[in-house]
């Protein structure tokens, strides 16, 4: 009877073969072709050290038995469930596969072997992804902060391409995209701008891009070939919101002036510009973007409460900052995070040894950026996974 059910089953798989046959499990190859790239968010995570080592690792099991036996939500304690479910119906059908010699029978064995196999490969991700607590601000919206580092105009240039290539990549995930503060150079780059970015898990996919991003080619003024090393950094801060943030008006001190620089007639003659300084920190943020007062000094603010939220959780951050973050990045402005080198058209992201290369797709800021973005994202949880692993275990020590 038991025979059987395994045969009945196993019959399903053989008929669930008649559709699209499932794509291999393959590893990742660093540097593949954007066709043929395997950054895909149900499968990367198991890029890195792969879950079958991770899950097989007696330090892991303990701690989805302590979730299971009362710490875990439904959804986890479900899956983890089934995850045992599935890995004992496979040694029982590897088991009856070699007691039958069957070659019929041995062929439907395969195949639902390799079903559960399969099965068993997607509850392990799920797992992983569940036993990894969101940050509280993933489901925020961002302010994004572009300044040129060293490398005089070329730096500028690069600014405006960096600025661009995210402007386009919020219109791919279909996000607002609305700039705050916009201050060109002379030759078409660009010496500062301020945006706002707001839409479904904004912060969740950007938060990786702050830091240094390095640029290596022959820059347009050079006239004798030489390549050049130029910087620009971004700053990506979370928009908070009243909840989390509350500003008590005394502590601002608010400055009009007239704006400066091109704009048209209303430049020097209103005082449009505003000047937003908190007193407790410092911190000042100010806006003549636009021509009302009242829109500039809306501006103003966001742009404030941003680098307000953003010292906040920094401060809160060092308090429990852990040595295994460091390879995924502190996302701060000072880290060198990217590489764009166009003589040899590679980008190289340095928090995860990866490069891929075509640099014009992928400043784009669609697919190809999406991808890297989604690789970053994935290593990130594996750290964290790691980090709670670390902590059940000295937990269960003391």
């Amino acid at each position: 009877m038991r025979l059987l059910s395994r045969a009945l089953r196993a019959a399903q798989g053989c008929r669930a073969a008649a559709l699209p046959p499932r794509s291999p499990r393959a590893a990742p190859v660093a540097g593949s072709a954007a066709g043929t790239d395997p950054l895909q968010p149900r499968r990367g995570l198991s890029a890195r050290p792969g879950l079958d080592e991770l899950f097989a690792a007696p330090s892991l099991r303990r701690l989805l038995e302590a979730r299971a036996r009362g710490g875990a939500g439904p959804e986890l304690a479900a899956r983890i469930q089934r995850l045992r479910d599935k890995e004992r119906e496979l040694r029982d059908t590897r088991e009856l596969a070699r007691q039958d010699e069957s070659e019929d029978f041995r062929k439907l064995a395969e195949m639902e072997i390799a079903s559960c196999e399969d099965e068993i490969a997607e509850l392990k991700h799920q797992i992983a992804l569940l036993l990894v607590p969101s940050e509280e601000t993933d489901k925020s919206d961002l302010v994004m902060e572009v300044t040129p580092g060293v490398g005089g105009q070329e730096a500028m240039l690069f600014t405006s391409e960096i600025f661009d290539m995210y402007q386009r990549y919020a219109a791919y995930k279909q996000w607002k995209f609305e700039i705050l503060e916009y201050f060109p150079s002379e030759i078409g780059g660009l010496r500062y701008a301020v945006a706002s970015i707001a839409g479904l898990e904004a912060y969740k996919y950007m938060k990786f891009e702050g830091g240094v991003h390095r640029v290596q080619r022959v820059p347009k003024t050079e006239k004798q070939g030489r390549i050049h090393t130029s910087t620009m950094t971004v700053a990506i801060l979370p928009q908070p919101t009243k909840m989390r943030l509350q500003i008590n008006p005394k502590d601002l001190r608010i400055e009009t002036k007239r704006a400066s620089g091109a704009g048209g007639q209303h430049v020097n003659t209103t005082d449009s510009a505003v000047r937003i300084v908190h007193i407790p920190t410092g911190i000042v943020s100010e806006c003549q973007q636009e021509r009302s007062q009242i829109r500039n000094k809306e501006k103003a603010m966001q742009m404030l409460s941003a680098k307000l939220y953003n010292a906040k959780l920094e401060e809160e951050t060092k308090k429990r900052n852990s040595v295994r973050k460091i390879q995924v990045g502190t996302k701060g402005r000072s880290e060198k995070i990217r590489t764009y080198n166009f003589p040899q058209d590679r980008i190289t992201d340095h928090r995860i040894s990866r490069s891929v290369h075509h640099i014009e797709c992928f400043m784009l800021g669609e697919e190809m950026l999406d991808e890297m973005i989604q690789t970053l994202r994935e290593y990130a949880d594996y750290e964290s996974l790691m980090e709670i692993i670390s902590a059940s275990e000295e937990e269960n020590l003391s």
